[in-house]
């Protein structure tokens, strides 16, 4: 049983395709890290664009794959660009967001054996 994602919005849409559903996992796996990479280096170097367009790019993802928590603190990162805060006010959110994506990446990895 999946604890860090869920897919039952996957299959809604899908009308529980396996196929389409391991497809959406395996975007997760090839973007999602890359992303997140970006994100860590934009907000080091606090260039508020580039953090928000690599948010942007995976908000959909967490969403479709019922990660709230995460997408919560992917939000709470994009309005932090836009109000181009400190770096300090949004190290913890980065680091737990960080924290649950790697923890969903090793259990999606072990459920479809990837």
């Amino acid at each position: 049983m999946a604890l860090q994602y869920n897919l039952a919005k996957v299959y809604e849409i899908s009308e529980n395709d396996t196929d389409f559903a391991l497809q959406i996992v395996s975007l997760f796996l090839e973007e999602v890290p890359a992303e997140m990479k970006s994100i860590k280096t934009a907000i080091e170097d606090k260039d508020y664009t580039r953090t928000y367009a690599a948010c942007h790019k995976i908000k959909p993802t967490l969403d479709l794959l019922g990660m709230d928590i995460s997408y919560e603190e992917n939000i709470q990162i994009m309005t932090w660009t836009k109000t181009e805060g400190k770096r300090k006010e949004i190290k913890e959110v980065y680091k737990s967001l960080k924290d649950r994506i790697d923890l969903a990446i090793k259990e999606i990895k072990k459920d479809f054996k990837l």
